[in-house]
């Protein structure tokens, strides 16, 4: 049996080193540029998005439409910009959102939104916020335990500090989001 030579031990050296550059260069693109990566610290979002629960967002979601009301977002917290926070998105630029007894209204509506995500009934009488131009109003699914747009010292998000919606849960499990 011929020991491999040192050339040939260099060689492969190259071919793995070339592969683990080119690994960590596409793991660098999909995170910084197509997926965000969040773990779920609280308890804030539950039952949709569960403490612990691992999930991926969408980077390219908003590159040719606007949020929507009810997108789950991952987005830079106003008060504090280096923490992360997934919130559903309730008030849209220019409306205004009122809640009355746990219940969200918009524009004075006589109808509140619809809530069934929600695990319990939501207290409390908030507002009115309005919300500004290019920035949304948040709240947590579960509501009586979030951090939310009403607690805030900045109570909006501009819509430059949505980092991505997000789609899906891969942690415990699959499930996609909505």
């Amino acid at each position: 049996m011929k020991a491999p030579t040192e050339s040939s031990m260099w060689k492969e050296f190259m071919e793995y080193l070339k592969m683990i550059i080119f690994v960590v260069i596409v793991v660098l693109i999909v995170n910084n540029f197509l997926l965000i990566n969040a773990k779920i610290p609280s308890e804030s979002m539950e039952q949709t998005i569960m403490t612990g629960d691992r999930v991926f967002g969408n980077r390219l979601a908003y590159l040719f439409e606007k949020p929507k009301r009810f997108d789950i977002v991952i987005f830079k917290y106003p008060d504090h910009e280096k923490e992360l926070f997934i919130k559903r998105i309730v008030g849209l630029p220019g409306e205004t959102v009122e809640i009355k007894d746990g219940k969200v209204y918009i524009d004075g509506s006589e109808e509140p939104l619809d809530d069934s995500f929600t695990p319990e009934k939501p207290l409390g009488d908030y507002g009115p916020y309005v919300v500004p131009e290019n920035s949304y109003f948040m709240l947590g699914d579960n509501r009586n335990y979030s951090k939310d747009s009403r607690f805030w010292n900045n109570p909006y998000v501009a819509e430059e500090k949505i980092l991505g919606k997000a789609v899906i849960r891969y942690f415990p499990g699959i499930k996609l989001l909505k």
